[in-house]
């Protein structure tokens, strides 16, 4: 099982200490955001260069640490037209420098369903659906440029919350750069509780050949049909039939724990070895 994790689980820390850390507690690879992560990195647009992304691919890879994918979680649909072209342009010099750090992979959310709600009360969803497009469609094209991957993560509540808006989104950008990171906690609804199964290999035999990376958490819902996350195993995902899944239609493929802290890691980690190493296909 190639399991990683959110680097920032273990907090902000200088890079040799953050990956030695995250060695030392069992994990292989990581999601890398920058800003989120490095305490002594400073990776403000246009602080990127070769040089620096390959000293940091370096830590990690002396200490047998992967780094599977660059987090960079923008706002694509942000109204403010500067701050939006901050974000593409931040985003678009990850994509760049991907392989410098030693991955192929830059992902982001799509930003709130409701970003649109006062300015277009009619058409909110669509407007913010017209301005992801524009959006990724740049950040497509830069990825094609380069020869590598932007990874986009539907969430139930963003602009790209269903299997049918990320079919939608690949039949209207058609980049082979253009991939699914899939987290099924972020894209499952109560709704769906009932009949999980159906739900999971859905989206798993219709999108399985854009899929690119994973996330690992848990989920569950409150009395009040609240939506949170709990440590992984005590929550409701079915992770035996999901990771039959990936272990039949992405085999190999990375993934990155997430949603626990520093604490929890290790005994979540174990937890999903063990289901994984009980799955068979």
């Amino acid at each position: 099982m190639k399991l990683g994790i959110l680097a920032h689980t273990f907090g902000k820390q200088p890079t040799a200490q953050l990956a030695q850390t995250i060695a030392d507690n069992g994990f292989n690879s990581v999601q890398l955001a920058l800003a989120k992560a490095l305490s002594d990195v400073d990776s403000a647009n246009g602080k990127l260069s070769p040089g620096l992304a390959n000293e940091i691919g370096d830590q990690f890879a002396q200490r047998g640490v992967k780094i599977a994918v660059l987090g960079c979680y923008i706002n694509p649909i942000d109204p403010d037209p500067v701050a939006r072209r901050a974000d593409i342009d931040r985003f678009k010099e990850h994509l760049r420098y991907a392989r410098d750090f030693g991955c192929s992979m830059v992902a982001t959310e799509t930003g709130g369903l409701d970003t649109y709600r006062d300015s277009h009360p009619d058409g909110y969803e669509e407007k913010a659906w017209t301005v992801l497009r524009e959006t990724v469609e740049e950040l497509a094209e830069e990825a094609e440029k380069w020869g590598v991957h932007a990874a986009i993560e539907p969430v139930s509540t963003h602009t790209l919350h269903s299997r049918e808006h990320m079919i939608r989104l690949f039949e209207e950008i058609p980049s082979s750069n253009l991939g699914m990171l899939f987290d099924p906690c972020n894209l499952i609804k109560q709704p769906h509780v009932a009949d999980q199964s159906a739900f999971l290999r859905e989206v798993m035999e219709t999108l399985y050949q854009r899929i690119i990376v994973i996330h690992a958490k848990d989920v569950a819902f409150n009395a009040q049909g609240e939506k949170f996350n709990p440590v992984p195993g005590e929550g409701i995902l079915d992770y035996p039939l999901f990771f039959e899944l990936l272990k039949t239609y992405k085999p190999h493929i990375d993934i990155s724990l997430e949603g626990v802290t520093a604490e929890e890691a290790v005994p979540a980690a174990k937890h999903l070895r063990e289901v994984w190493s009980g799955v068979r296909v």
